[in-house]
């Protein structure tokens, strides 16, 4: 295994920590952003906010100093929701969470490039989500923000495939966190039920997939968007 430089946006709790510890563990050298500039235990951090293209730029420059070199796989996992009925969600929720998610993604991809461009290597990993694909009611802001991390993964290597750079899209589906802990036990039967696994994923089935899209032997896969649903999705 090559150990790379690797930044992973939102690494403070949940799947990006996961992630994060999984590819520390690894051996890759590992910084993540959260919000507030505070490292998780075991974790080196940088302040930056994904709506913000300074913020961005200013995250990148104070992770290159801690990595002793340009940002060489980026996991763009920053994301929130705003959930509501269609006739009820304001411009503001919907503005916000596709500029967090979906525009916050395409910051970091770009000032990504800079570096992977001049290394002539890179790996750009997106991280969407089931719903992106399959859709859920009272999400259509999340549904259409996470959607269109796949053409932008697609454009992107159509753009810098022949430059030794890769983007992908890794979509999880239902996973055990606090939030999923929290639903009403009916309710996770039911969400079960609908999962060919018969069960949630574990944080760490999440960062396997992207443990893989980063390394070496992930090289000639570019544009793909890798299902980690239990089978949720199904083709979608």
């Amino acid at each position: 295994m090559t150990a790379r430089n690797v930044l992973v946006t939102g690494g403070n709790r949940g799947i990006g920590k996961s992630i994060a510890e999984a590819l520390a563990a690894a051996g890759h050298n590992v910084v993540v952003t959260t919000r507030s500039g505070d490292a998780p235990e075991g974790l080196r951090a940088v302040r930056g906010d994904v709506t913000d293209s300074a913020s961005v730029d200013a995250a990148f420059a104070a992770a290159e100093e801690l990595l002793g070199g340009p940002v060489e796989v980026v996991v763009a996992n920053a994301g929130i929701t705003k959930d509501g009925l269609l006739m009820r969600m304001s411009d503001a929720d919907f503005d916000a969470v596709v500029d967090t998610n979906l525009a916050g993604s395409f910051r970091c991809a770009r000032r990504a490039s800079v570096g992977m461009i001049k290394k002539r290597f890179g790996r750009i990993i997106f991280i969407s989500s089931v719903v992106g694909l399959y859709g859920g009611p009272g999400q259509t802001n999340y549904s259409a923000s996470k959607s269109g991390l796949v053409g932008l993964a697609r454009s992107i290597t159509r753009e810098l495939g022949g430059r030794g750079i890769t983007a992908n899209v890794v979509a999880p589906g239902f996973i055990e966190t606090d939030m999923t802990a929290e639903l009403p036990e009916d309710r996770q039967k039911e969400y079960k039920a609908a999962i060919p696994a018969g069960r949630f994923a574990t944080p760490a089935e999440v960062a396997a997939a992207v443990l893989f899209l980063a390394s070496d032997e992930a090289a000639y896969i570019s544009g793909a968007v890798i299902p980690v649903d239990g089978g949720l999705g199904m083709g979608h």
